[in-house]
């Protein structure tokens, strides 16, 4: 089992650990910046080929985990106690990969193809076969209130993908796809509008789906539909498909039952295994029963390039080894400096770019009870911006913690970008896990400010092999945002100044 192997590793970075003791006694003074040669070091490391691309369950896991273990240890961290495996959660998964699949339409009766080979299919199991299957057109699946929108069970459903117009009102589409799944639909066809190009899902397609070992079942087969496939079925259907996307709209839109059915077909290869996510602590000095949490996703795409490419390695420098540097080094003044007065917990999560998965593992099996956690600080993608720019904040909107953040920002010399446009990714990063079970979490810096910055690295090297370390990479926004969350930290964790809300 991985686990027995990490066993070793961890008995032995254990050894280096730097007792805390002394830390408590040490005078109150400024903590020293954190520069951006230290970050350096660490994505340098973290985005090594050697890592493979810190897929969860590979070679590379091991080796992300021995350094994030390593470092935390020098700083001074703890596993936390009483914990089955120190400094380790296992999360237990199951991978479904596409062998092949096969699907027949009928309109009317009359049989239809696609063209364009505009289809992609998942199976749930090794082997599914569903045959005259009836199709409906759910729109987003879901109404303005947030609950499915027609009746799907034993059906097709076919669902569009972004959000809109409902914005961060409804949830994500594989949430949406899951309460399809949970209502009864035998299958759910996902249509790849601009959100979510086309050409993106077929370089994907090879790769494998993975679940939460203990999680709701989804539908027996899901897949996606190209957004001109989609359309040439509903014009067969005698539906103008622009037509039917607008009228999606409505927030009490209840889907077009169509004259269409499906025989569908998949062959997967099923395997379980476990991963995990990556935990310590660092106790406070006068704990009341209040914590504070940083969090930050370890794990990245692995080896997502076709055989024969020149680079096949999605490294993920900037999409996180950029985050986890900023945690290590959080960590290491948080605890070398002045000890907070409030327990500090420091979480690595795996599977963040499977949906969350690990995230939402630590939030329905907290090793801290989630009504202790007075706020959670998600570290995502942070080395986007150079240094001067404003401040943004994902999760923003109770006032004391704004002050907070403000606060914090203002003694830095920074500036608050309030414009709201960080808010769109709310339910693109670990917080919103968190957050769904009541646990304010916050998304803090200047990467989600600059929003040109940003789609240029999410029209560009996001997710793909040419996430590397180099020193194009700006890490001078990074280091102050660093400098940000050792502020945060020791406000939020201050008994005093923070009531603990």
């Amino acid at each position: 089992m991985k686990i027995i192997r990490f066993h070793t590793v961890i008995a032995a970075v254990a050894l280096i650990a730097c007792p805390p003791s002394a830390a408590s006694a040490a005078p109150a003074k400024a903590d020293p910046p954190v520069t951006e040669a230290q970050l350096a070091a660490h994505i340098k490391a973290l985005a090594d080929d050697a890592f493979e691309g810190r897929a969860p369950g590979s070679d590379g896991e091991d080796r992300t985990i021995a350094y994030i273990v390593g470092e935390w240890a020098k700083a001074g961290l703890e596993a936390v106690p009483g914990s089955a495996t120190p400094w380790l959660q296992p999360v237990p998964f199951v991978e479904s990969k596409a062998v092949a699949g096969s699907a027949k339409f009928k309109v009317h009766g009359r049989d239809f193809k696609l063209e364009n080979d505009g289809i992609i299919l998942t199976g749930r199991d090794a082997s599914v076969a569903l045959t005259n299957v009836s199709a409906i057109f759910v729109g987003y699946g879901v109404d303005g209130a947030g609950k499915v929108n027609a009746d799907v069970t034993g059906k097709l459903a076919i669902m569009l993908f972004d959000n809109a117009p409902f914005g961060d009102k409804l949830p994500r589409y594989r949430e949406r796809r899951q309460m399809l799944a949970d209502a009864g639909a035998a299958a759910v066809l996902v249509i790849a509008t601009d959100a979510l190009p086309w050409a993106q899902l077929r370089d994907s397609a090879g790769s494998a789906a993975v679940r939460l070992a203990d999680a709701q079942p989804g539908a027996p087969v899901s897949g996606f539909l190209s957004l001109e496939s989609a359309d040439a079925l509903l014009k067969k259907a005698g539906q103008d498909g622009a037509a039917t996307r607008e009228a999606a709209k409505s927030p009490d839109y209840r889907g077009i039952v169509l004259p269409v059915t499906a025989d569908l077909a998949t062959q997967s290869a099923v395997r379980p295994f476990v991963s995990n996510n990556v935990i310590a602590k660092l106790p406070g000095a006068k704990p009341d029963g209040k914590a504070v949490l940083f969090l930050g996703h370890w794990d990245h795409l692995g080896i997502c390039g076709k055989d024969g490419e020149a680079d096949r390695i999605c490294n993920g420098a900037v999409d996180n080894a950029s985050g986890i540097a900023v945690l290590i080094e959080v960590a290491k003044r948080l605890a070398s400096g002045r000890r907070p007065d409030r327990d500090i917990y420091f979480l690595a999560t795996t599977a963040e770019e499977k949906g969350l998965l690990g995230a939402r593992y630590f939030a329905d099996h907290p090793v801290v009870p989630l009504t202790d956690i007075t706020v959670a600080l998600n570290i995502d993608t942070i080395a986007i911006s150079p240094r001067g720019t404003p401040v943004a904040t994902i999760g923003r909107g109770k006032p004391a913690y704004d002050a907070v953040v403000r606060a914090a920002a203002t003694k830095l010399g920074r500036t608050l970008d309030e414009d709201g446009d960080a808010d769109a990714f709310i339910q693109r990063q670990d917080g919103w896990a968190l957050g769904a079970k009541g646990v304010t979490s916050l998304m803090v810096g200047g990467s989600f400010s600059d929003m040109p910055l940003l789609e240029a690295f999410l029209s560009s090297d996001y997710h793909g092999p040419n996430d590397n370390f180099s020193d194009k990479i700006p890490l001078g926004g990074a280091a102050q945002d660093a400098d940000l969350h050792v502020m945060l930290g020791r406000a939020f964790a201050d008994v005093k100044a923070w009531p603990g809300k």
